[in-house]
């Protein structure tokens, strides 16, 4: 235990240096430690909401209304397989979970069946009388529930990550429920608006053979729905309502890039868009086939705009104008490059956490370390004399690497992470005193100071690893079962062992190795 090879002595210093490279950049504010050369460690520890600031958002999403859209696709698919096959029916709609519907002739009950089990996969459906039941199973509900919070959550990921937050926590919290916390946003109102829109894109022929008359009076022909014209189009003057076809000519799942530019002949903001090839190709068909005819843009149930085709648009592009603001233009943009979200959510809570709060905690947290750290240097240099002198050095570079860890790995630190920190403090010579104490031992035993040194990290080394290793199995169980500031005091108190560990076990014996033999010393001052 008291040998060392160059090989192991160059691994040591190669990982003090490495953690003060990465630990440097700390010390710079973050703007001169982006503008360092690529080959240099620039990373910086992201602080967490509660040492920043920022906005805690816990949204619900409504995945019923997921449910209700299968459901409603599942009757327009059962409308289309019994008209294809030419069998009379009455009353098919939605009730609840369940689609409903008569068969006029009963020797077709079984086929009409048949039709409405094809329509999906994971129905349940019964046939009694002339009536046929249609229902997903109970697996199939959680999986289409489960499938909208996942989605939920990666569009929502997509959307704060296009605003240039650094280090958001999103989350899913319960069974319908996504945490979000943006450390550092300051503009909280932009950040709910984006989040708040479903923005869902469809384009829809408009249904000229309905009476527009008799659709406000309620007797809206089958295949047709009357929507609302969004606010900046009815302030253009434009009609309040449109009679548009349900079925969707060219869905905007199809989109793949959207931009904000302007108009260069009337100079107003606009947002160009694009189609994948399957999309073009559709969208090409639709404006080809319907020359001279008006083509609605509909965004979460609203139409936006509704041009008349003058001629086919075979590019696979087009543009989206609807007297927007430059932010409104930019906003929208953003939305329809990171795809609709599956359900709308709603805020259920909503807290914003000011700078100055984190400036405080920070602060606390360097007195409460400074404090530790003290105490801590002037135990060891009473108790262990220049032993103790040599802990303390590890001690200080045991801080190095942690800061260094936290920068390699990009992870946020938060106020529970700064009690890591300080925790670490007072753990970090925990294997200095088991050696130390064993060292004593074996000098009152009548050992010689290099079998003495030899002896005690020999026979400490096994409870040092049991020790720390039960404590790292803790915090890696609660970094797997936590969430937020639980998980932030888990990584801090994780880095802090591993890199305690390698402090005690091989730093430090380096540091007392090198000046025993140096010293050449005939009694442990100890």
């Amino acid at each position: 235990m008291v040998h060392f090879s160059k090989w192991k002595i160059s691994i040591i210093l190669g990982i003090v240096i490495l953690g003060l490279a990465f630990a440097a950049p700390n010390l710079l504010d973050r703007t001169t430690a982006e503008s360092l050369p690529s080959w240099l460690p620039h990373e910086q520890v992201n602080l967490g909401l509660d040492l920043q600031g920022g906005s805690h958002l816990l949204l619900e999403v409504e995945v019923n209304s997921v449910v209700r859209e299968r459901l409603e696709g599942m009757v327009d698919g059962i409308r289309v397989a019994l008209r294809k096959d030419r069998i009379r029916y009455t009353g098919l709609g939605q009730r609840g979970t369940t689609v409903t519907f008569m068969v006029r002739k009963s020797t077709e009950l079984e086929k009409a069946r048949k039709l409405a089990e094809g329509v999906e996969s994971n129905l349940e459906v019964l046939a009694e009388g002339n009536r046929v039941t249609v229902n997903f199973t109970e697996q199939a509900l959680r999986d289409i529930k489960n499938a909208a919070i996942n989605q939920s959550i990666e569009i929502v990921r997509r959307r704060i990550d296009e605003t240039g937050t650094r280090e958001p926590t999103i989350q899913r919290q319960g069974q319908d429920r996504i945490l979000v916390q943006l450390p550092g946003v300051d503009d909280p109102e932009r950040v709910k608006r984006l989040l708040g829109r479903t923005a869902k894109m469809s384009f829809h022929l408009l249904d000229h053979k309905g009476s527009m008359a008799e659709a406000m009076q309620g007797r809206i022909p089958p295949g047709s729905m009357l929507l609302p014209a969004s606010q900046a189009t009815a302030d253009r003057g434009q009609a309040q309502r449109y009679l548009v076809r349900k079925r969707v000519s060219v869905g905007g799942d199809r989109l793949i890039d959207s931009q904000p530019s302007f108009d260069s002949r009337t100079g107003e903001p606009i947002v160009n868009f694009r189609f994948d090839t399957l999309g073009g190709k559709k969208f090409a068909d639709v404006t080809r086939a319907n020359v001279n005819r008006p083509f609605a843009v509909v965004l979460d149930g609203k139409v936006i705009t509704a041009p008349v085709i003058r001629e086919p648009i075979l590019g696979g592009s087009g543009q989206i104008s609807g007297n927007f603001t430059i932010a409104e233009a930019q906003d929208l943009a953003l939305l329809l490059r990171a795809g609709a979200l599956p359900a709308p959510l709603t805020i259920l809570e909503e807290r914003s956490v000011g700078p100055g709060l984190g400036a405080d905690s920070i602060a606390a947290g360097k007195v409460a370390s400074i404090i530790g750290l003290i105490l801590v240097v002037i135990f060891m240099v009473i108790t262990y004399g220049v032993f103790g002198v040599f802990a303390d050095v590890a001690l200080m570079v045991n801080m190095v690497l942690i800061l260094g860890g936290l920068s390699l790995l990009q992870a946020t630190l938060t106020l529970p992470g700064i009690a890591g920190i300080v925790l670490t403090i007072g753990m970090a010579v925990d294997a200095n005193v088991l050696v130390f104490e064993r060292i004593r031992e074996e000098v009152r035993a009548g050992r010689t100071p290099i079998s003495a040194i030899d002896a005690g990290y020999s026979r400490a080394i096994t409870t040092i690893i049991d020790a720390n290793l039960t404590t790292l199995i803790a915090a890696l169980i609660l970094f797997y079962f936590g969430s937020g500031p639980v998980r932030g005091f888990a990584v801090t108190l994780s880095i802090g062992i591993v890199t305690s560990m390698f402090t005690a076990i091989m730093l430090t014996r380096l540091l007392v190795v090198t000046w025993i033999r140096s010293r050449r010393v005939t009694e442990v001052p100890i």
